[in-house]
Parts: structure tokens; C-alpha cells; sequence
């Protein structure tokens, strides 16, 4: 049981996914501070709002926190921005793999070697 586990562990899908959590977790903190720090400043120049964690709608005893909604929103983007980048930077790095080219059916060749004879005649 602990060498299948072992060989769970070490596939490179397994690590690779891993690796893939490990950054996406730090990446949002770094885009949330990006946005808490920079880009709702600068909205709230134009908005005249700052925070838009702070923006509360009342409805009888129900609190609907539609600014902290704003900035949620906010970070999607960001990061589904950034992530677009990277994989349209990735595609023009990498290279793509060739397609084989597949070998022509039995049926293919001879249907080729009859066009021939009939070219022949």
C-alpha cells in the first residue's frame, strides 16, 4: 500500500498540481493586495470611494454587502487576466507538437496503385 501511494505521489500530474495550488494561493494574496492597495485607491479617485468593502445595503435586519461583492469581482478579473497572459505567453514559447503524419491504409495504397495502372493505360 505505501509504495502504490508512493507511486500516486511521485506522477508528475500529482506534483505538478500541487505546485499549481501552492502559487495560485500565494498569487491571490498578491492580488488581493494589489487590489486593495492600488486598484481601489484609484477607482475611489474617480468614485470617490476608497474602500468598497464599506458599502452595505439595509434591508430590514439583512446586511447585503455588495462592496466586498465589488472586490471580489475586482480580483476575478485581475486574476483571470493575468492568467490569460501567462498561458498566451506559454503557447508562444512552447512549441507545439507535430502531428504525426499516419501511414496510408492497405486500402489507400492500393486504391492509389489502381489510379496508377489506370493512368498507365
Amino acid at each position: 500500500m505505501f509504495k502504490e501511494f508512493k507511486d500516486f505521489i511521485n506522477r508528475g500530474n500529482v506534483i505538478d498540481l500541487a505546485v499549481g495550488v501552492i502559487i495560485g494561493g500565494a498569487f491571490t494574496s498578491i492580488v488581493a493586495s494589489l487590489t486593495d492597495n492600488l486598484i481601489n485607491p484609484l477607482l475611489g479617485v474617480f468614485l470617490g470611494q476608497v474602500d468598497f468593502s464599506s458599502l452595505v445595503l439595509k434591508v430590514g435586519a439583512a446586511s447585503f454587502k455588495y462592496g466586498a461583492f465589488i472586490n471580489s469581482i475586482i480580483n476575478f478579473l485581475i486574476i483571470a487576466f493575468v492568467v490569460f497572459l501567462m498561458v498566451k505567453a506559454i503557447n508562444k514559447v512552447v512549441p507545439k507538437p507535430k502531428k504525426a503524419e499516419a501511414s496510408p491504409s492497405n486500402e489507400e495504397l492500393y486504391l492509389k496503385e489502381i489510379a496508377e495502372l489506370l493512368k498507365k493505360q
